[in-house]
């Protein structure tokens, strides 16, 4: 492994991590008040959230293109396209705060799947019409980061998620419970409260990017462009299948915890748990693809092929290592991690056997997560997107149903009786998994290999110089 390499993803990754887990912390706290302010509140802050998430983080996907697309530029010395490039993704990001609101504003498609009683679905509407009108600011945000991010400047990202994170604390308080002046709203508390939040660190992130020194010979308001035809199909070309990536994460996950409610309280409320407990785990090779994918990126444009393919495979070692440590702690301390989330034994008991796996699932989603934002850093997406469909739907959520809640497959001669249960999902989930991380770290072998250079910088001399 090389160690300056390595370095250099850690410079990039820390800052990120930091960040994301400001972000998470804002899900806890909303939680944490609306489950003192009422049960029906807390329905609705978990079913609005789940409905919110689903549609950002697809979003927020496609906005994602931006990354790899200014590093390249970075990498290539074309610092005056790269102004250009984020104005560009201004007119994208406009495109999807509308699509964005429309969904929020309209949601019962996804309360017909989830089918709340009466008084919580009108306290999800309301939630997520005012997180509607935040859901801009929190797009035009992850902008910011993803350009922040591509030119190296994550900490600034960080510093402003941390702001908001000191912001939403009182602000939450006050609108959920009605302190300071303000009527007690409940779930629509939780929402404005992140809407409020959102507006103020976007805005200042953007007087940030007009003023601070280290920004300005990218030049981004140094003109106004109209949105290019060109430069949009393009951001849309690598953005929609990481839109698309993500959608299939989230729905993966949201369908099994569906199936999994067919179990009952017992297993659905230790599914829950479990899936926590991934989802803070996977903030660790999350932030370390970031990382990676802007160093690939920023090596391509410089048509350092072989830096490039040096610094994915750093990577992903460096997401199989922390993986493992990760899931060997997790398999030590299942048993205090239940008593963490749930007093109830019944529960303990299956979530400490759901962890263990969880702890397996865990080493995979680390490589996978790595190797799909280094090929982003090749402006490789379509391949990731089609495996992660067919491994996380056909393995993972149709094994789990097979594996979880029938009798189909007959495991007795490895001396297991099915249905599993929730067991069952999670070891089909693993299997996918396991067969994502073979299949895309092969093609990340295939695409970074030194036979495919010419091609690459074919690639990159038609998009950066637009000819």
């Amino acid at each position: 492994m090389n160690r300056k390499l390595a370095l250099d993803i850690y410079r990039l990754a820390w800052p990120v991590l930091v960040a994301q887990l400001a972000v998470m912390a804002y899900a806890v706290i909303d939680t944490m008040m609306a489950g003192r302010y009422a049960t029906e509140d807390l329905a609705a802050v978990g079913i609005g959230a789940s409905i919110y998430v689903s549609v950002f983080v697809s979003l927020m996907g496609v906005l994602l293109a931006v990354s790899p697309i200014v590093a390249q530029l970075l990498g290539a010395g074309r610092f005056e396209k790269v102004g250009e490039q984020v104005r560009q993704g201004m007119w994208l990001t406009l495109a999807l705060t509308l699509l964005s609101i429309v969904v929020l504003r309209f949601p019962e498609p996804f309360l017909a799947l989830s089918s709340p009683a009466p008084a919580v679905a009108d306290k999800v509407r309301t939630y997520l019409a005012i997180a509607a009108w935040g859901a801009p600011a929190s797009l035009a945000f992850r902008l910011f980061a993803s350009y922040s991010t591509a030119v190296s400047l994550p900490r600034v990202m960080m510093g402003l998620n941390l702001v908001g994170l000191v912001l939403k604390v009182p602000l939450a308080w006050a609108l959920v419970f009605g302190h300071l002046g303000a009527q007690p709203m409940g779930a629509a508390g939780c929402a404005l409260s992140t809407a409020i939040v959102n507006w103020i660190i976007c805005i200042a992130a953007w007087l940030w990017c007009a003023r601070a020194p280290a920004y300005a010979r990218y030049r981004v308001f140094a003109q106004w462009s109209w949105p290019r035809m060109s430069d949009q199909r393009h951001l849309a070309a690598l953005g929609a299948p990481i839109g698309l990536t993500f959608l299939v994460d989230v729905t993966a996950f949201t369908f099994m915890a569906l199936f999994i409610a067919r179990l009952g309280a017992v297993n659905s409320a230790a599914h829950q748990i479990a899936g926590n407990v991934a989802a803070v785990m996977y903030m660790l090779p999350l932030a370390l693809g970031n990382g990676v994918g802007v160093l690939v990126a920023q090596a391509v444009g410089g048509k350092r092929f072989g830096v490039a393919r040096s610094t994915g495979l750093t990577g992903i070692g460096l997401a199989a290592g922390l993986g493992l440590i990760v899931a060997c702690v997790l398999i030590a301390g299942a048993s205090a991690v239940t008593i963490i989330y749930s007093e109830d034994g019944a529960v303990r008991g299956v979530t400490a056997t759901l962890l263990v796996l969880v702890a397996v699932y865990h080493v995979f989603d680390a490589i996978q997560a790595v190797t799909v934002s280094a090929l982003r850093g090749y402006k490789r997406a379509v391949v990731p997107m089609v495996i992660s469909a067919m491994s996380l739907w056909g393995v993972g959520l149709a094994g789990g149903y097979l594996l979880g809640l029938s009798d189909v497959l007959d495991l007795s001669a490895i001396g297991l009786r099915t249905p599993l249960g929730a067991a069952g999902f999670w070891a089909a989930a693993i299997a996918g998994l396991a067969l994502a991380f073979a299949a895309t770290v092969a093609y990340y072998f295939v695409v970074s290999s030194p036979r495919h250079a010419s091609a690459k910088e074919a690639g990159i001399r038609k998009t950066v110089t637009g000819t």
